[in-house]
This record gives C-alpha cells, structure tokens and sequence, in this order.
C-alpha cells in the first residue's frame, strides 16, 4: 500500500504541475536533453507497449550494467545475485529466458540457458534501448512471453570528429574508465568504444543468515561480515563501421568483443573458514553484426548477418587438508550462434503498409565438466516467417496484423498470431484506446532438453495467450510536455518448465505447470521548464501477479494459487532531474513490495524477503574550455544505507559513492 500511494501522490502532483500552460511550439530544449513530440499513434505499433528509455537516462547511468538501469527506469523486476554478479530479468512475472534481448538485431540469449546475464551488458555500449511488452515482442521474434529488451547502435552523422573520455571512482576498490573516439565524414563514420571495470567489491553488511546468541543474556544478534571473493573485472571493445554510398544505401558493420573474470561470494549462511573454497567464473564473448539497407521508392529492403560466440568457464575449488584447493566442478561451455534475415518493409507512408521477413539462425553448443565427466553437445536449426499488414483509417482507427510460422529442426512450431488496434478517441487529440490479443510460445533451452545429468528431450514448448488493454494519452502544455500510458494485460501460460529435485538424487526440467501472469503497468513523464530551471520527471508503477494454476496432484497442495518466487506484487521507481545553468541533480527512487523464496508463500516460516526503498542521488557541473567539453558528477548510492537483498543469501551494499569525470572534444 505505501508504494502505491507514495508513487500515485507523484504522479497526481507531476500532472497538475502542467495543466494550467497554454499550447506553443512541438519541438523544445532542455540543457543536455533534446525533447520532441514521439509520435504514438503509429499503424505499426498498433495495439502494442513499448518503452523508448530517453538518452537522457542511457547518459546519466552510462557507467553502470544493463541489470542497475532496467530495474531504477522500468518495469522489468531483476533478480540480483549481488553487486557485480549474475542478474537476471522478471517480465511481467515471468521466467529469465521468457525475455527475448537483442544487439542491432540479433539474439543474445544463451541457447544453453535460455538467458540474458544483464551485469554483463554496459550501459556505454548502447545508444538505443527499447522494450516491447508482452506480446508486443512478436515484431520482432517469438519467445518473448514476458517481453523484448532491445540494444542498438546508431551512427552520429551531424558529428565529423569526436574523442571522448571518463573516469569513474568509486567504494570498493571500483574504478570505471571508458574512451570513445570518432571519425569520419558524410559518406563513411567509424565509432571506436574502449571500457575498462573492476572492483574488489568488499563490501560489508549485517548478516542476518547467522544468528549469535548471547550465552548470558540470551539475546540474539546478526554480525557484521564482509563480501569477501566477490571481485570482479570486466572490459571490451565496440567497434562500429557505417558506409553510404549514395542517399538509398545503408552498409554496417559492428563487433562487440569482452571478457568478464568474477569470483562468487559464499551465501550468507556459511559458517565455514573463509578459504575453504573458492568459486570463479570467466565469460568471453564475441558478436559481429553486418546489415545492408536500402531505401527504395516503395519500400526498404534489409539484410542482415549475425555471428555470436561465447566461451564461459566457471569453477569451484574446494580446499583438503594437506592438499590445497582441489577442484570439486570444472565446466567449460562453448557456444556458436549464427544468424541470417531478409527483410522487406513497404508503404510505411501510406494507410496500408506491409511486412515480411525470413530468418535463418543456427546454434552449436557443448558442454563439459573435466571433473565429473559429465556434459552434452546439442545443436538447433531455426527457420522463421513473418508477415505483417497494418492499415490505418482517417487518422482514427489503426489496425495491427502480424502472422509468424517457425520450423525447428525441420519440426513445424504453433503458429503465432498478433492482432492489435488503436482508436484515437479525440479528433486531432492524442488521447488513444490500445488493445490487443496474440498466442505466442518459448522453446525449452538446450540446457533443459541436454543437460547432464537430469536434461529431459520429452519437454514441451511453453504456450502463452495474451489479452491487453490499456489507454495513453500525450500532450503539450507551452514549454512542457506530458505523456502517461495504462495497460491492463492477462496470460495464461501452459507446459510452465521448471526444475525440481528428483528420486534419481538430482533436479531435472519438467511440463508441470500452468501460470496466470496478470497486471497493471502505469507510466508517466513530465519535462520542460520553470523560469529559469529545466526539469524531468518520470515514474512507473507494476502490479504483477503471477500465480502457478499447476494440478496440485502433481505440483504440491501449498504452492497452488500462489504467486511465483521472487516476484514483487508491487513495485514502481521514480526519476527527477533539475537542470539550472551549468548545474544539474539527479534524483533516484525505487520501491519493491515483498518477494517470497518458496512456492508456498508461507509467511510464518520466514520465506520472504521484506520490502525496500532505494533512494539516489548525484549532482554535478558541466563548463567548457575552448572547444573542450568538461563533466564533474558526484553519486550517493542507496542514500538511506537501506539493508535488502533481491535473491535469499545474497545480500547488497549498503550507501556507496561514485566520482565521475568526463572530457569530450
């Protein structure tokens, strides 16, 4: 209850704040922040959600992951196994790999998991960042129940030469550097990105795992432990290459290049010596992407080649007397993707534009333990077919139809069919009544069909029906500009997969489960001026219930009717940024309801993690020095030394800070 009335009284207040203005230009500026009127009412969104994340926020959080800014700036839930280390996203309720994520086009999920480790993503690598609710994400690709979270790059042909350079300080041991450098004229454009992380991550916290009983007393209390192995180091290369050859022609070429070295902290409820054991992982990723546009009179035609290769390592070292560390799991994991789309897009400027697009991908992995023995090598075909046809009538009506058929492994899949319209309620008012209804469906992962042991090929695909409603609304207000969204969405998930423990002595994947994933999503953004302060403000608010409708028989009596783990019933999260002169601050909310740890919910046996508030701030200057550009900013993490955790064990800094300089030419 205090989460929806502490963000309804912001956005009550942010809306009166403009009402009063009267209408003038479009088109406006904010220091650092270009604001334009986003068009909404689009025959090719018809009937669907999707949030633009503003570049004034990809700026103000560049030295963090992907996992920090989707869980301060949007909807999506993100399960964070702590500072640094794996973090993992709740769509609308939804499991990890029912988020389908994308790099300028292709699939980064693991074919072996199904995921995306979002602390492995740096928000410097993106200039564009997208997300498709629900079954929105059906223009791009099945498998997104929850929804797509889409990363793009995009050429700056205004700028000739540019060098860049920051520098991030922080708690922990954390040093953040990252140099940018551009070149290039109106034909050819080059963007060279370098990032460099690493932190010794030793934070303390109480331990709330361990209880220590006063023998006298009796009293219990927590101690205080620090985050010890828990370090982590991180850096890569995005190289990017555009060529225009004449007006119709678009050619691109991108890499993106980076290893990642972590060390796993122990749960909090260890109570062993602190070098008994020792966990690490390595990733290494390599992903190219080539595209060819071209823009013809009556359409635009798209090619585009994809190649992504991941090695990643993770080992647990257990110390013996007398012998050292031995290793106790040594995996190695090799993964090889490659993908190819044809895509034809024609009449977008009229009332009646259509679609069509072919994709090919091919994946290629193995898996293996040195110590165990044990491991898999699987393989999967893709083939897709899309067709889309939308059709606007009299600036009123927009009506959205998108049919998908995919083969895998030469194996028909269900059909995916999408319908979506828009019905703008007001003439020449942009006040528009959205809805629409579409099945989709998730593919178990290699993991779930292959691994060794407890992989089960009998597994079925996951099938999801969506229906959702919403209304939203845009408008100006003299040098203001208001924009605000409502949807209403209900799905109805089958052949749920999950892993439980099994007779055999290990968990094995199984087809037990039916979920209704059922919601609120409610977003708002305000931005412009006040005398002589420029101003933005943003706010989001979810209600999520995801309930397992699973047959008792086979589940279990308690978890029936129960919402899933780890998935908020409430949450929402607040930005504000105040511009005056060369001076800014930023200001930073979020607010998570109460997360249970087990499928029975049962409160008395303390399987829960309480709610918590995150409160951020950072204040800064910008100056110029001839035709250098100059930025100080200084951070305060989680304000209130608030003690939470996101996952059972894993706990997360208390208040923290960050000093960041930047220089730009």
């Amino acid at each position: 209850m205090l989460i929806r009335v502490s963000i309804g009284l912001v956005l009550c207040m942010s809306s009166f704040l403009v009402l009063g203005q009267g209408i003038t230009d479009s088109v406006f500026h904010i220091e650092g922040v270009s604001i334009a009127t986003e068009q909404i009412f689009v025959k090719e969104q018809a009937g669907m959600k999707q949030t633009n994340v503003d570049s004034m926020v990809l700026r103000n959080k560049v030295s963090l992951s992907l996992s920090d800014l989707l869980s301060e700036n949007t909807s999506v839930f993100i399960k964070n196994h702590g500072r640094g280390a794996l973090a993992t996203a709740s769509f609308r309720g939804t499991a990890p790999s029912h988020t389908q994520v994308s790099w300028n086009g292709i699939t980064i999920n693991s074919p072996m998991a199904g995921m995306v480790d979002f602390s492995l993503i740096p928000v410097y690598i993106i200039d564009e960042l997208n997300l498709k609710h629900g079954s929105a994400s059906l223009a791009d690709r099945s498998g997104g129940i929850g929804g797509s979270i889409n990363i793009n790059n995009q050429a700056d042909w205004n700028k000739k030469n540019t060098l860049a350079y920051m520098q991030g300080i922080g708690s922990y041991s954390t040093f953040d550097e990252f140099l940018q450098v551009g070149v290039g004229n109106k034909k050819i454009k080059s963007k060279t990105r370098l990032y460099h992380n690493r932190s010794e991550n030793d934070y303390t916290f109480v331990n709330r795992g361990i209880a220590i009983i006063d023998p006298i007393s009796g009293n219990i209390s927590n101690p205080v432990d620090t985050n010890d192995h828990a370090a982590y180091l991180r850096y890569g290369l995005l190289q990017e290459i555009y060529y225009r050859p004449g007006s119709r022609h678009l050619l691109s070429l991108k890499y993106w290049g980076q290893y990642a070295d972590r060390t796993i902290p122990k749960p909090t409820t260890y109570e062993g010596p602190d070098n008994s054991n020792l966990n690490s992982q390595e990733d290494r990723d390599h992903r190219v992407a080539a595209d060819w546009k071209y823009y013809g009179d009556f359409g635009k035609l798209m090619l585009r080649s994809g190649y992504a290769n991941k090695k990643l390592d993770y080992n647990q070292m257990n110390r013996v007397p007398g012998l050292g560390l031995i290793p106790a799991i040594w995996s190695e994991s090799r993964q090889q993707s490659l993908y190819n789309t044809f895509s034809y897009t024609g009449g977008a400027a009229g009332d009646l534009s259509w679609e069509g697009n072919i994709d090919m991908n091919h994946h290629q992995v193995e898996s293996a333990d040195s110590v165990s023995g044990a491991g898999y090598e699987g393989k999967r075909k893709e083939f897709s077919a899309m067709f889309a046809i939308r059709k606007g009538f009299k600036d009123r009506v927009n009506l959205n139809l998108i049919l998908r058929q995919e083969w895998v492994d030469g194996r028909r899949a269900p059909f995916i069919p999408y319908f979506g319209m828009d019905i703008r309620l007001i003439q020449g008012v942009d006040l528009l009544l959205k809805g629409n209804i579409a099945r989709n469906y998730h593919l178990p992962s290699l993991n779930d069909l292959y691994w060794q042991p407890g992989g089960n090929p009998e597994l079925l695909p996951e099938e999801g029906f969506t229906v959702e409603g919403g209304i939203a609304y845009q408008e100006e207000f003299s040098s203001h500009l208001l924009s605000m969204e409502l949807s209403l969405y209900r799905s109805q998930i089958e052949n749920w997969i999950i892993w439980l423990p099994s007779y055999k002595g290990y968990w094995e994947p199984r087809n037990i489960s039916s979920v209704l994933s059922k919601g609120i999503e409610y977003n708002i953004q305000v931005q412009g001026f006040l005398s002589e302060f420029s101003y933005k403000l943003s706010a989001t608010y979810a209600y999520t219930s995801a309930v397992n409708q699973g047959d008792p028989l086979i589940w279990n009596d308690e978890s029936y009717g129960k919402q899933l783990v780890y998935v908020p019933l409430h949450s929402g999260n607040m930005m504000v940024h105040l511009g005056w002169g060369n001076f800014f601050f930023n200001y930073q909310y979020n607010a998570y309801s109460e997360r249970y740890t087990t499928s029975s919910n049962d409160v008395t046996r303390r399987d829960r993690l309480y709610p918590y508030f995150m409160n951020d701030i950072s204040a800064g200057s910008t100056f110029s020095l001839k035709r250098v550009d100059f930025s100080l900013e200084f951070k305060v993490y989680n304000l209130l030394n608030e003690s939470y955790h996101t996952i059972l064990y894993r706990p997360m800094p208390g208040r923290n800070y960050q000093l960041v300089f930047k220089i730009q030419i």
